[in-house]
């Protein structure tokens, strides 16, 4: 199975979206929207730069666990990744989301 986009609404009514692996794992969170509109143009950010692996900076908490972020051309952050235990699962979780951001299935989760 092929990943997918999750659109929902955050506890204040806001639009957001996580891509999710095919095993349905979140490999990469949107940051809060105003519109649906403007969530919808995220996504379509994802899958334009996803595919890219220069649009990916690798960074560590200052807890020093590793994470990713997703660039858009401009330097705007449209994704960031969960705290990963290792730079090998970090690495991991860009090649998912390299290979699953192409992804033209938009999934709206309920409230």
């Amino acid at each position: 199975m092929n990943g997918y986009y999750e659109l929902k609404n955050t506890a204040a009514g806001k639009p957001m979206f996580n891509l999710k692996a095919g095993n349905h794992e979140v490999i990469l969170t949107s940051e809060v929207y105003e519109s649906k509109d403007a969530a919808l143009n995220g996504i379509a950010s994802v899958r334009k730069n996803g595919p890219n692996a220069a649009s990916y900076e690798k960074k560590t908490s200052v807890k020093g666990e590793p994470f990713f972020v997703l660039k858009a051309a401009n330097g705007q952050v449209i994704g960031k990744s969960e705290m990963y235990s290792s730079e090998a699962a970090r690495d991991n979780g860009i090649a998912s989301v390299i290979t699953n951001s192409p992804s033209e299935k938009v999934v709206e989760a309920e409230a």
